[in-house]
């Protein structure tokens, strides 16, 4: 299969939610990595992803291929309750959407304000007493929040302090899309038939085997000490962490399943710094251009380097 520009390929179900560190800039560099098995037959057995977060990849690749069994995982209850809505009940979220989008750009700046923050302040008042387990109607209305949230806050983030409280401030936007209908139902096709899991990466195994595609993109490795936004949920992702994910690289490549991994490369700030050169040694490790676009400071956005890890060849 040939690889194609992007903007051509990418033309069903995207991702719903911006999400920082989101993959759409490295889907091609990732798509040449694919087995070639896949590349040719254009059919991918299982595949198993243990930090979904956006989607980007799953999406594209659920475009471009057949799929045959799926799995996503994703440490943060938000964002699964998010994918199991739209997967359960897409259309009740789409009317409630269509509503709070009309609602609120009828609204000068000022009021916008208000009206955002006063869905963020309930948004975290609601977080405690929230029930992840067990499916519910409010289940809807507050992914609905979520998706306005990420739509109308300042640089579309999803970010948590240590509260574990949504505190990205509100953003200026002149007509943004709340309710994108037309995507929403994209993506609720492409989740039919896949299992859908709030879990840590370690509970994949239980999915994983021979010739599994798993593709593992964890919370990256902050390039210095003043990017550390790793706060897609309550939990940290630490070198600890990073080490303990490496280890269960090494045990699923005994499984023989197809691994690929993505992380930030540490020689963009620090042309001595080994740490995932010696953590994956004796794997396939490139080095791919890449920009990072979600950054406050301007100055910090552009073009640096980032890993793609392979226990394959081409």
């Amino acid at each position: 299969m040939a690889v194609k520009k992007l903007k051509e390929k990418f033309n069903g179900a995207r991702p719903f939610l911006k999400w920082a560190g989101g993959k759409t800039q490295l889907l091609l560099e990732l798509e040449k990595r694919l087995p070639q098995s896949i590349l040719e037959n254009g059919i991918i057995e299982m595949y198993v992803e243990p930090f979904v977060g956006g989607g980007a990849m799953f999406f594209y690749l659920k475009n471009q291929y057949q799929i045959n069994d799926t799995v996503l995982l994703d440490v943060n209850p938000e964002l699964i309750m998010a994918y199991r809505v739209i997967q359960r009940d897409v259309d009740k979220l789409i009317t409630i959407l269509g509503e709070m989008e009309i609602e609120h750009l009828q609204k000068d700046e000022v009021r916008r304000k208000e009206n955002f923050y006063r869905i963020r302040t309930e948004y975290n008042r609601q977080m405690p007493v929230m029930d992840y387990q067990n499916y519910a109607d409010e289940w809807i209305q507050r992914t609905a929040s979520l998706i306005f949230l990420n739509k109308t806050c300042f640089n579309g983030l999803f970010r948590l302090n240590s509260k574990g409280e949504f505190n990205v401030p509100f953003g200026r936007y002149k007509n943004p899309t709340i309710c994108d209908e037309g995507n929403l139902q994209a993506v609720h096709q492409a989740l039919k038939k896949t299992e859908i899991l709030c879990a840590d990466f370690t509970h994949a195994q239980h999915f994983i085997k021979k010739d599994t595609l798993v593709y593992m993109d964890p919370p990256y490795r902050p390039l210095n000490s003043t990017s550390h936004f790793t706060s897609y949920s309550r939990e940290r992702f630490s070198d600890q962490d990073q080490e303990k994910l490496a280890r269960f690289y090494r045990e699923m490549d005994l499984k023989g399943a197809h691994l690929i991994l993505s992380n930030s490369d540490p020689k963009n700030h620090d042309v001595e710094d080994n740490f995932f050169d010696e953590l994956y040694q004796g794997y396939e490790i490139d080095r791919v251009p890449a920009k990072r676009n979600i950054n406050s400071n301007t100055s910090s956005r552009g073009e640096i380097n980032e890993l793609i890890i392979r226990n394959f060849q081409d």
